[in-house]
């Protein structure tokens, strides 16, 4: 096998890659003659069939493999001896093959950019906190006790009205005929609560108890039971009892229904839940800011197909005349590199605006990696599984089928593991980072930013122009000397 190198420019590099025709058969034959010993074919015995007749039936068959083998083997001796490190499968091309020939073909391959990784311990960032007084303590705890009020029998014989609950008993008809789910008794509804068919709860205001009326509605067309979908019904619903809300007193024995020992421990549960959503919404900002600065202060060249499999990612989600994503792993058909045209009918502005944006998250995503390796950070099993059981919380009923799915598709268990390696990274900066901390309201902390792809993508533009010219004066930082010839 020989293999040399016929370009360097930049992060691209190129091979001639040429196997000769005696060493692709030498692989042909001892594949057949393996064949041939474990061949049972009629007419002949096992083990028995001589190779001629196993390379007339599968010679081609064999021929194909072993290409595929030799061009394999030919890219990872390219890697290995070069000491390169490819940022996405290198791409090979058979220039020419004949039977009886040497095989010639071209690999093309972009490598990861080397960079200096900057001072992490220079950076300044401004880590908002917020002082939770005894005030906004009690105001939750009074939240708390309006999101469980009481009810109490109305003390007076009045009609219902909006906000209290009618215990009723209900028997729907359709066509006449009564149907699934359509009767009940002793049921509790809110009025104004809309947790029934439009309509129901309106005919309700200004019953009286112990009165039985009809409650002619329709169902909505988009009605999850379809044979009840657009059909009109009747509700013959008597009212038992009427319902008006109490004020739950703020005490003890309140604390002790929500699982409390006291109000103080209520309080401190309160006070400790509250500290826990400022910490990561502080920590959120406080990432951004790190985010930021990385971008602005470290320049390399970034790989054309990263980049451009990000600006790909980008304009899905800004265009909808996008093509939708399609299997690429299936046989006949003929894959363009400009595939799917994501782009397509966007603006000149938000194309350049795509553009921004991938190349910052190009840019941060191979920075907060390289700091990941250079400093052994590493996404453990049980950080995964953490992840994997947080997600099966979120549909409860359906774990086996999510933890199936979770087992039997390793791609999903990467789009966890992603997230997570992130975060490790981002705590190790953090811990590194020259950070001074600024008290703030709470108003301030959640004040919402504007995070859309117009706000991401002017922040990229002013990151990107802020390292464009350290870029242009060398093409890459450092170079590895492992890759000078």
């Amino acid at each position: 096998m020989g293999i040399t190198q016929t370009l360097s420019k930049g992060l691209k590099r190129e091979f001639e890659v040429i196997i000769t025709s005696s060493d692709i058969s030498k692989l042909v034959d001892e594949k057949l003659v393996n064949i041939a010993k474990e061949a049972n074919l009629p007419g002949f015995r096992p083990g028995k069939v001589p190779v001629s007749v196993v390379k007339n039936r599968f010679g081609k068959q064999v021929l194909g493999e072993v290409v595929r083998e030799s061009v394999d083997s030919a890219t990872k001796e390219t890697m290995e001896k070069n000491k390169l490190t490819p940022s996405s499968q290198p791409k090979i091309e058979i220039v020419s093959f004949e039977d009886g020939e040497d095989l010639k073909a071209k690999l093309s391959v972009e490598i990861m950019p080397d960079f200096e990784i900057p001072d992490l311990s220079s950076l300044e960032i401004t880590k908002p906190v917020v002082k939770i007084s005894n005030k906004e303590i009690e105001d939750a705890v009074e939240k708390i006790a309006k999101e469980n009020v009481g009810t109490a029998l109305i003390k007076q014989n009045r009609a219902a009205k909006v906000g209290d609950t009618v215990v009723i008993d209900f028997l729907g008809t359709v066509d006449g005929k009564a149907f699934e789910g359509g009767e009940a008794k002793g049921h509790n509804l809110k009025l104004g609560s809309n947790t029934f068919i439009p309509g129901f709860e309106d005919a309700l205001v200004g019953a009286i108890k112990g009165k039985t009326i009809d409650v002619k509605v329709t169902f909505p067309d988009d009605y999850q039971a379809e044979n009840l979908a657009g059909k009109k019904a009747n509700f013959e619903t008597t009212i038992n009892e009427i319902k008006e809300d109490v004020d739950v007193k703020i005490d003890d024995d309140f604390a002790k229904t929500l699982g409390m020992e006291d109000l103080n421990a209520l309080k401190k549960a309160v006070s400790e839940q509250m500290s826990k959503q400022h910490d990561q919404a502080s920590r959120e900002k406080s990432k951004r800011q790190i985010l930021d600065k990385l971008a602005d202060t470290v320049s390399f060249e970034l790989p054309e197909t990263l980049e451009k499999e990000e600006y790909n990612s980008i304009c899905k989600a800004m265009n909808p005349n996008a093509k939708p994503d399609h299997d690429h792993n299936h046989a006949g058909h003929d894959h363009d590199d400009n595939e799917p045209d994501a782009d397509k009918g966007m603006s000149k502005d938000e194309k350049l605006d795509a553009s921004e944006i991938a190349k910052r998250r190009v840019r941060l995503g191979l920075l907060l990696s390289e700091i990941g390796r250079k400093n052994n950070i590493k996404v453990e099993e049980e950080d995964t599984r953490n992840a994997m059981m947080k997600e099966i919380q979120k549909y409860p009923g359906q774990e086996k089928q999510v933890m199936d799915y979770f087992k039997n598709n390793p791609d999903a268990q990467q789009q966890l593991s992603g997230p997570i390696f992130e975060d490790k990274i981002i705590d190790f900066i953090m811990e590194l980072a020259n950070t001074k901390e600024k008290t703030v309201t709470v108003e301030e902390l959640y004040k919402q930013e504007d995070l859309d792809l117009k706000k991401e993508a002017a922040k990229a533009k002013k990151s990107n122009k802020s390292v464009a010219g350290k870029v242009s004066k060398k093409t890459i930082t450092k170079v590895k000397k492992t890759d000078k010839k």
